[in-house]
């Protein structure tokens, strides 16, 4: 298992000994999977996406999704998963994804993971895992074993400075009543 897979718990174990609520659940669940690996495969194989797909699901409907377009875009924040999310976000019309289920080809990395908590989605469905992606060159084993670390000692070289000046603004917000919190 990769470093850090189990802040999510339950999702380190296999979907079909994690569904056993209803046959019909498990159905639909398999049905959207299906869907994000399809994704994965129209656009991986006709482009020049890496074979990623995911959706985000709304009470049955289908609200957001995405492929890689890390080379298309020219952005290496294109994930699927935070296509998928950005799109859901836009079509729902809030940042709180909280009732929703994101199904992805491949086990989202640590960055996706992370936008997968700030936008408060509470279920993860996927097809493979971080191996299958280190197999074929996608390997972010370094970022997950970085992440835990303290900024010293992480390869990025990083410095802090200026924090008053910084923390002057976070105040002035946190007493902005009209403030929207996130």
């Amino acid at each position: 298992m990769r470093p850090g897979a189990s802040s999510l718990g339950a999702l380190s174990v296999p979907l079909e000994k994690r569904l056993s609520v209803s046959h019909h659940f498990f159905m639909d669940d398999l049905d959207f999977l299906r869907k994000a690996i399809a994704l994965a495969e129209e656009h991986s194989l006709s482009s020049t996406a890496g074979p990623f797909g995911a959706l985000i699901v709304r009470n049955g409907e289908v609200v957001g999704e995405g492929w890689n377009r890390v080379v298309e875009k020219r952005d290496p924040t294109a994930h699927a998963e935070i296509l998928a999310i950005r799109e859901a976000a836009n079509h729902i019309g809030t940042h709180v994804l909280e009732d929703t289920v994101l199904y992805s080809s491949c086990e989202p990395c640590p960055m996706c993971l992370a936008a997968i908590y700030w936008a408060r989605i509470p279920r993860v469905v996927f097809a493979t895992d971080a191996e299958d992606a280190r197999a074929i060159g996608f390997d972010d084993a370094l970022i997950a074993q970085e992440l835990v670390l303290p900024w010293e000692a992480r390869s990025i070289q990083s410095s802090q400075a200026l924090r008053d000046e910084g923390k002057e603004i976070m105040e002035k917000w946190k007493r902005k009543p009209d403030r929207t919190e996130y």
